[in-house]
C-alpha cells in the first residue's frame, strides 16, 4: 500500500515534527509506517521520503539512493556530486551539525513540489546523530550527495522546504530543467540565469 505523498500548501510541511521514544519507534504502528513509507519512496522514485510529508508530524525519515537511479546520469555528473549509491536507512530524531561549511549549489527536486527544480546551496559534509529503526543511536558522517539529502530530509522534519533555500531565479519546471539546462554545468547555469 503505498501512502499520499502532499504537496506544498499542507500545513504539516511548515510544522516542526514531534520526536519519537525508543517505545514509539519499536511499536507496530512506526513499524509499519517505516515499510510504508520505504515502498512510497521506492515507487515515487525518490531518494528521501520524511514523514511530514505523508501527513504524520514525526522526527522519522527514509533514505535510499539506488544503483538504478544513477544508470541515466553521465559519469561525470555523478563525479561532481559525489554521488555513489546509498543503501536504504531509517532516520529518527536527527541531530545535524555541518562539518564543512563550504557549499554547492546543484539542482534539487522534492516528492513535494512535484515536477519542479531549482539550484539549492547545501553543505558539502555533515555529521548526524540520530536513532535507527530499532531506536538505536547512531551517527553518520556524510559528503556530497549523501550530506545533501539528510540536510533535505532533516529540513523536511523542521518544516523547511528547499524553497526556503534555493536560489529564486533558478526556479523551474523539470521538464525545462530537462529541456534546457541538464547538460550544462552549473556554474554556466548561474552566469546564464544571472544569479549573484
Amino acid at each position: 500500500m503505498k501512502l499520499k505523498i502532499l504537496q506544498v500548501g499542507e500545513p504539516v510541511l511548515r510544522q516542526p515534527a514531534r520526536p519519537l521514544s525508543a517505545e514509539d519507534i519499536q511499536s507496530p504502528p512506526i513499524q509499519q509506517l517505516i515499510e510504508l513509507m520505504r515502498e512510497t519512496m521506492q515507487d515515487a522514485p525518490g531518494v528521501g521520503l520524511a514523514a511530514p510529508q505523508v501527513g504524520l508530524p514525526l522526527q522519522l525519515a527514509v533514505i535510499e539512493d539506488r544503483l538504478e537511479y544513477h544508470r541515466e546520469i553521465p559519469a561525470e555528473q555523478l563525479a561532481a556530486r559525489k554521488r555513489a549509491p546509498i543503501p536504504f536507512h531509517v532516520i529518527i530524531n536527527p541531530q545535524l551539525s555541518i562539518a564543512n561549511t563550504a557549499e554547492v549549489a546543484f539542482f534539487e527536486g522534492c516528492l513535494s513540489l512535484t515536477g519542479f527544480v531549482a539550484l539549492v546551496p547545501r553543505a558539502l559534509a555533515v555529521h548526524v546523530q540520530c536513532m535507527n529503526e530499532r531506536g538505536e543511536p547512531c551517527v553518520i558522517d556524510a559528503e556530497g550527495w549523501y550530506a545533501r539529502i539528510l540536510q533535505h530530509e532533516i529540513d523536511h522534519l523542521n518544516g523547511t522546504l528547499y524553497l526556503d533555500r534555493m536560489a529564486a531565479r533558478s526556479f523551474m519546471t523539470s521538464l525545462n530543467y530537462t529541456r534546457l539546462w541538464q547538460e550544462k554545468a552549473v556554474e554556466q547555469v548561474w552566469a546564464e540565469l544571472g544569479l549573484p
